[in-house]
Formats: C-alpha cells, sequence, structure tokens
C-alpha cells in the first residue's frame, strides 16, 4: 500500500514538473515555471492537511472533506477505520454493560482493586455488606475503608489460597468470607461473601461436641473407676465375667481417649492467641515423648531414634506443641509393623525450622493424603480400629499448627513408609 502511494505521488509530480517544464521552454522561462509549479503543488498539499487537519478536530463523526485523487482515498480510509473502531468500541461497551449489570444483581459483594489497592469499582452488594459509599469512596485506599487487622495482614501476605472469615464491618454479627484474586497488571479482584449462616452452623456443632463430651466425660469416669475396682477385686472365682469386664474396660478407655481428643480440638477451635506463649525447648521435649512411645510399643519391639540437628527454640504454648508432636510419633508407633523403625528429627533451615517423622510403615496411597487431617477420616478403618485411634490425631495436629503459623508435609509411598513435616516459619523461632 506504501509503495503504491509512493508511486502515485512521483508519478503526479513527474507529470506536473514535466508540464510545467514545457509552458517554460514555451514562454522561455523554465526555471520560473518549475518554481511556480512546484510552489503551487505544495499550497495544494498543505491546503489538503488544513482540510484534514479541521475534519478531525472539529468533526471527525461525520463524513470526510471531499477531495480528489490520492488526498480523497487517504480521508476515505481514515474514514472507514473510524466506523470499524466506533462499532468495536460500541460492541466492547455493551459487553462491560452487560459485565458491570450482571456483576450489579449479584448477592455476593465484588469490588475491583487496582495494583496500588485503590478501589476502582463495586457493585450493591458491596455497599450493604461493607458500607462503601459511591462516588465518596471511589478511588480510597481498601485499608482506609477496612481496617480489620486481620483484613489488613491478609490483604497485604499476597497468598490467597485460603479464605478468610471475619465479622462484617457494618454489622458485628454478620460473617463475612473474603476472597481475594488477582488479574491484569497486579489489580484484585475481591469477592465478598455473607457466610452467617455456615458459621452459626458451624459454632453450633463445635458447641455442641464440647458439651457432649464435657457432659460425657464424668459418667464415663465413674464406670471405667468401677471396672477397674471389679477387675482388681476379681478373686478369680467367677472366671467367667474376667472377659467381659477387660473387654468393657478396653472400650471405655477408648471412649475416654476420643472424649479427651474432641476436648483438645474443641478448645483448640474456639480459643484464641493468647499472649502466654513462652520459648519451647523442642529438643528437650523429645526424649519424653520417645520414651512414651516405647511403652506405647511394649512387645512390639519398634526402634525409635532421635536425631536432634538444632538447639533452636520455638515460640508457642508447650502444651499444645507437645500434643502435636506426640501425636505424630504415637500414629508412627501405631501404624507402623512390629519391629520396624522410626526416626524423629528436629532440624533447622533458611524456611525455618522442622519437625519430621519418618517411618518404614506400609505406606498411605495418594488418594487418601489430602483428607488426612479430616476429623475421623481412615484410611483403612479395620485397621484403626484394632490399633485403638480415633481419626482425631491428625486434626489436632493441624490445628495447633494453625495457631502457630506452621504447615504440615505429608509424604508417603506404599510398601515403603511415610513421613509428616511440621513446618515452623523463622519468626517462630529463637
Amino acid at each position: 500500500m506504501e509503495k503504491n502511494w509512493f508511486r502515485a505521488i512521483t508519478g503526479k509530480l513527474f507529470w506536473l514538473l514535466m508540464i510545467c517544464l514545457l509552458i517554460g521552454l514555451v514562454v522561455g522561462q523554465p526555471a520560473w515555471a518549475l518554481a511556480i509549479g512546484l510552489s503551487g503543488y505544495l499550497i495544494w498539499m498543505l491546503r489538503q492537511l488544513q482540510r484534514f487537519q479541521l475534519w478531525l478536530q472539529a468533526h471527525p463523526s461525520d463524513p470526510p472533506p471531499e477531495a480528489p485523487g490520492l488526498w480523497g482515498e487517504i480521508f476515505d480510509g481514515i474514514y472507514r477505520m473510524q466506523r470499524r473502531d466506533k462499532r468495536l468500541r460500541a460492541r466492547m461497551q455493551s459487553v462491560i454493560e452487560r459485565i458491570q449489570s450482571s456483576t450489579a444483581a449479584l448477592s455476593d459483594g465484588v469490588v475491583m482493586i487496582d495494583k496500588d489497592g485503590h478501589l476502582e469499582w463495586w457493585n450493591h452488594a458491596a455497599e450493604d455488606l461493607l458500607g462503601l459509599r459511591a462516588p465518596d469512596d471511589s478511588g480510597q485506599h481498601v485499608h482506609n475503608l477496612l481496617r480489620d487487622p486481620r483484613f489488613i495482614d491478609y490483604f497485604d501476605q499476597g497468598s490467597y489460597r485460603e479464605p478468610l472469615d471475619i465479622p462484617s464491618p457494618v454489622n458485628i454479627s454478620t460473617w463475612l468470607q473474603y476472597n481475594i484474586t488477582r488479574y491484569g497488571n497486579g489489580e484484585r479482584l475481591l469477592l465478598v461473601r455473607d457466610v452467617t449462616r455456615l458459621h452459626n452452623l458451624e459454632q453450633m456443632r463445635k458447641d455442641f461436641v464440647a458439651n457432649v463430651s464435657h457432659e460425657l466425660r464424668t459418667p464415663l469416669t465413674v464406670v471405667v473407676g468401677y471396672l477397674e475396682t471389679m477387675i482388681d477385686s476379681d478373686d478369680g472365682s467367677n472366671s467367667r465375667w474376667q472377659r467381659p469386664l477387660h473387654q468393657m474396660q478396653q472400650q471405655a478407655r477408648r471412649m475416654q481417649s476420643l472424649l479427651n481428643d474432641l476436648l483438645m480440638l474443641s478448645r483448640l477451635e474456639t480459643a484464641e492467641a493468647t499472649t502466654e506463649e513462652k520459648p519451647v525447648d523442642i529438643a528437650l521435649m523429645l526424649p519424653g515423648i520417645r520414651k512414651d512411645a516405647l511403652a506405647l510399643s511394649g512387645d512390639r519391639q519398634h526402634e525409635i531414634t532421635i536425631e536432634n540437628a538444632t538447639q533452636v527454640r520455638l515460640t508457642g504454648l508447650e502444651m499444645e506443641l507437645r500434643s502435636a508432636i506426640s501425636n505424630l510419633v504415637y500414629n508412627a508407633v501405631k501404624y507402623t509393623q512390629d519391629g520396624g523403625s522410626i526416626q524423629v528429627s528436629w532440624s533447622q533451615d533458611d524456611r525455618g525450622a522442622r519437625f519430621s517423622v519418618t517411618d518404614n510403615g506400609p505406606g498411605i496411597s495418594p488418594e487418601h493424603l489430602h483428607r488426612l487431617t479430616e476429623r475421623f477420616y481412615r484410611v483403612d478403618s479395620s485397621r484403626n480400629s484394632t490399633t485403638g485411634g480415633t481419626g482425631l490425631g491428625l486434626a489436632i495436629v493441624k490445628h495447633v499448627l494453625m495457631r502457630h503459623e506452621g504447615e504440615l508435609q505429608i509424604t508417603s509411598t506404599v510398601g515403603k513408609g511415610s513421613t509428616f513435616t511440621c513446618v515452623f516459619p523463622p519468626e517462630r523461632l529463637i
């Protein structure tokens, strides 16, 4: 196209110069004729440029001015491009309006936030849930409008794999779930959902479990006490009751263990993080846990070794950390075959501290790994029933790690064993 325009311009200029030269030769002034011809051509070109500029500035939506030859093609081409762009913009605007109207109709709040954290747009539900006001809050930083420290930490952390559930800034009895998604060039989309009903149901479940566990604890303690008295006072004259009494005692103790785990979970879920955290010496704690694990192993003769690669201490609650660590070690004892080996290690690297328990047991299939921390989840229910597991140990470990900003990592190979690793951030180390 550019070559055609260049050829047309040079062709017209060539013929103009030839005509001017012929006229100049006839009148005996070829130089003046060429100068007058070039000047006229330049004036005509400048006039067309002026018309073009006036058209673009004053009336770009009107049809272009009439012009002969090449300038007419230029005017028409630009006009067609403008019409095409105008239709494209109209379609895009229609799509944007449909998206905004459909988003505005959502019952969930939607807030568009730019890369610097300033509010760009939100729907009507966001106004009701978050108390935003248009247009006063447009362009405000999100920290100025949502001032809950938990939301600020969640917004600034940059990792939004898990949602955040906190009370609404408008009504403290309303619970909201915040989900943030990154898009574009660092912009963020904030989705806000009213989860008050789910929160209330979850709270009812927690209260029910805690109350039932607490109420059952006393009568179960009485039953266990009488069973122990009956077994201890048995003189062997009535041997047919020995086996039933021992079975009742075994199951009663199992129920006690289940209630204790339920109460521990309930306390972890409901108790807030306190200022009672203090330095905990994990390395000093491990020998006592190993001794208890060997007692649990008994005649099964597990080999339990400890490797303390660091003496770093961990800021936290000693009772909760002991519960999590002992659960992992006891699980390894329960589910590792007789005579198996269990390695317990406490180490430190650039990403923080790591407590791991490795066994050479039967291993766990990959499809079960992501569900191991669910309450009462059993990989093999028949195996768990024989080992006396409650199905709550790993759930307790998960909640303890959450309260200590840690993470549980599980790797396992069927037939070779499993490794459970608790990773603690560097901020928790002393």
